[in-house]
């Protein structure tokens, strides 16, 4: 089967996902991506789509695989399942390596799911190493009260929280994330997409200043419900207001006819044991690699 390599366009975005939700229902009988994930990152403001993204077509007009690359450090590299073992993954790595390096990149970092024993294959026989770990937590939807720490109000996610909310979550992500992502790339990605859902979004507030916040999107035709991002302002953590956020967030899921609650933490956060003794379980993980350049 002959295939063509070309930028990838906005329109991609769906096929793009359902390569990666196919991928996802093989590894683990369930499909975690959220539909409008791949247009949101395809209109990042670090990516320029016609250098930075390639898909593959086959001659069939399926969407046989991708790659994107941001801001020359980090790359996406997905096939689908009926083309893989044809060489595809590593042109789209070869094509990756290459821009990252048009970047003037010293070094370049993947997620592969730990499901993927071709992509973790080829990413070891490049010379890629661990560099940390993403988990995938769940809890179940049991209808649970949340217990408010005294002098703190949880309410729903309202207009005008945007920029106040986006400066208590990048504060606590700077503690380990390597850049922080100024208010326009953060809400293109979170309360800009269609499957944000304010009204499953809680806040925590103390007096008048927002201090946490769980931001929530919808996992169309899943039992699950879906935490994206979670933080508390650094003074007020230890109090239980984490616990309270998740909580509450799980009771919206509930009433929509969730079952669980989950949500990915990153093993630079150091969050796992805070998430478990919180009563969530891991679920599945990724590994992200990374290779000098």
């Amino acid at each position: 089967m002959d295939f063509t390599t070309r930028p990838a366009v906005l329109t991609d975005a769906a096929a793009i996902h359902a390569l990666i939700a196919t991928a996802e229902q093989g590894w683990h009988g369930q499909v975690q991506a959220v539909p409008d994930t791949v247009a949101a990152d395809l209109q990042r403001p670090l990516i320029t789509l016609d250098l930075d993204t390639r898909v593959v077509e086959a001659s069939n007009g399926d969407l046989a695989g991708w790659a994107w690359v941001h801001g020359g450090r980090r790359a996406q590299v997905d096939v689908h399942p009926s083309y893989v073992g044809l060489g595809l993954g590593t042109q789209l790595l070869d094509w990756a390596e290459a821009r990252a390096r048009e970047h003037d990149s010293d070094w370049l970092a993947q997620t592969v799911d730990d499901a993927d024993e071709a992509g973790t294959e080829l990413l070891r026989s490049r010379g890629y190493e661990v560099l940390a770990t993403n988990w995938l937590l769940e809890r179940p939807v049991d209808g649970a009260a949340p217990v408010v720490p005294e002098g703190v109000t949880v309410r729903p996610f309202a207009p005008g929280d945007e920029r106040v909310v986006h400066q208590v979550l990048q504060d606590a992500f700077d503690e380990w994330q390597p850049r922080r992502h100024e208010y326009d790339e953060w809400a293109g990605t979170t309360i800009d997409r269609p499957s944000f859902v304010p009204e499953l979004s809680p806040v925590a507030v103390v007096g008048d200043e927002i201090v946490g916040a769980a931001i929530s999107l919808d996992l169309p035709d899943s039992p699950d419900g879906y935490v994206d991002q979670l933080a508390v302002r650094r003074d007020l953590r230890g109090r239980g207001l984490a616990r309270a956020l998740l909580t509450v967030a799980a009771q919206g899921a509930g009433t929509r006819g969730k079952q669980t609650l989950t949500l990915w933490t990153h093993s630079g956060t150091g969050a796992l044991a805070m998430y478990q003794r919180l009563g969530m379980n891991v679920r599945r993980s990724t590994t992200v690699y990374r290779r000098s350049l």
